[in-house]
């Protein structure tokens, strides 16, 4: 049997590009080759595709040294420029190469037969790579648009669960435009709204980049000023308390199933971007330290949730468990989550007994069945009273 063609697609223009490379790492380690031929494709920092054997280790070398936006001159003659056309029906990748001074296109693979994108924060989990896939007419993994978009702009998240009646923490959207003409406004609404201590947030970002905790009103202006770097628009949290960091995993399409939930014990202050990729020293507890009644109210929020967002393939939802009372509030949902060795999304899968290459089977299974769905859409309409009869 042919093998299926699998485009993995890792590191881009994000501040969380690093980590991509970690997670499209272990990916490319479990993926099974015996069903699958592999064809890895690096996005540079400054949105350059690539393909190449080695272009994972190139892409790796680069990031330390290449910030966002500089211009790589020239890349190893092992990796070759390539783009994929919006185009229904092409079904592969391009290559860009030089000719005289213009671009030509020559067709570099025959076919994709489903993409695996590897790709998080902004351009990768924000609806822009999915909304290419779909112009293309691609099967992809996890996603499509509008979970991807909702989900990755933690206001949006929270707005559709504020309707959906699911329990959160009380909140505050601030736009970095009014934040920068009147400072002291927004300090008396979290003065007046949340409290201190608070979180501040970009509302379009992950791996905790960009997150401050501000215990005072001291420290309200240099968390604001921080997320205001990455981000025109803002979030700021009332603090959980005395509560556990609760994350569950969720599979599925239109019948989703929920992980057992695993809990967060951070080696920091908060589960930040050191603790989470660098010190190695904080803890993933599975199943998490909560009752068989507050599992069950995880598990049902963590489905619910991926429902009101449209969500399919995959995701992860985050939650904070009140140690005392156990109330269940909804944090935030990630539609791709890490993959990285420490990463929660596989291992709770992993001990609710989908091991990490079965899982990886399952996620290209769901994106082939959601494709074929889709294609039973009719894009093209004809009034009946036009028609002769």
């Amino acid at each position: 049997t042919e093998k299926i063609r699998v485009g993995v697609i890792f590191g881009g223009r994000s501040s969380e590009h690093e980590v991509s490379l970690k997670s499209a790492s272990c990916v490319l380690k479990a993926i099974d080759r015996t069903k699958y031929e592999v064809i890895p494709i690096g996005i540079s920092k400054t949105g350059q595709w690539l393909v190449g054997n080695d272009v994972l280790a190139l892409l790796s070398s680069l990031a330390p040294g290449l910030m966002q936006g500089e211009e790589q001159s020239s890349y190893p003659k092992e990796a070759l420029p390539v783009s994929l056309l919006p185009v229904p029906g092409t079904g592969g990748l391009v290559s860009l190469e030089s000719d005289q001074g213009g671009m030509e296109v020559s067709s570099l693979a025959s076919r994709l037969d489903v993409v695996f994108p590897v790709l998080h924060g902004t351009y990768g989990e924000d609806g822009a790579i999915q909304g290419l896939m779909e112009l293309a007419d691609l099967p992809y993994v996890g996603c499509g648009i509008t979970g991807s978009a909702v989900a990755m702009d933690k206001a949006m998240t929270k707005a559709v669960l504020t309707a959906g009646d699911f329990p959160q923490l009380p909140y505050l959207v601030v736009l970095r435009s009014q934040w920068e003409k009147d400072p002291a406004m927004v300090e008396r609404e979290v003065k007046n709204h949340l409290g201190y201590p608070c979180f501040v947030k970009p509302a379009s970002l992950g791996s905790s980049v960009g997150i401050s905790k501000a215990r005072n009103s001291a420290e309200l202006q240099p968390a604001l000023a921080e997320a205001a770097i990455y981000d025109r628009k803002l979030v700021i949290e009332k603090d959980a308390g005395n509560a556990r960091e609760i994350e569950c995993s969720v599979l599925g399409n239109d019948d989703p199933i929920a992980s057992v939930p695993g809990e967060i014990v951070p080696s920091r202050e908060f589960y930040d971007y050191v603790a989470k990729y660098h010190d190695g020293d904080s803890q993933l507890i599975i199943p998490a330290r909560i009752s068989p009644k507050a599992t069950r109210k995880v598990q049902e929020l963590a489905i619910g949730a991926f429902k009101a967002l449209d969500c399919v393939g995959m995701a992860r939802v985050d939650f904070f468990v009140d140690k005392t009372t156990e109330q269940v509030y909804i944090n935030e949902i990630n539609t791709i989550p890490g993959f990285t060795p420490i990463s929660m999304y596989p291992k709770l899968w992993e001990a609710s007994g989908i091991p990490y290459g079965e899982l990886i089977d399952r996620l290209i299974e769901l994106a082939m069945e959601h494709h074929r769905d889709k294609q039973r859409n009719v894009t093209s309409f004809s009034p009946k009273e036009m028609k002769q009869p």
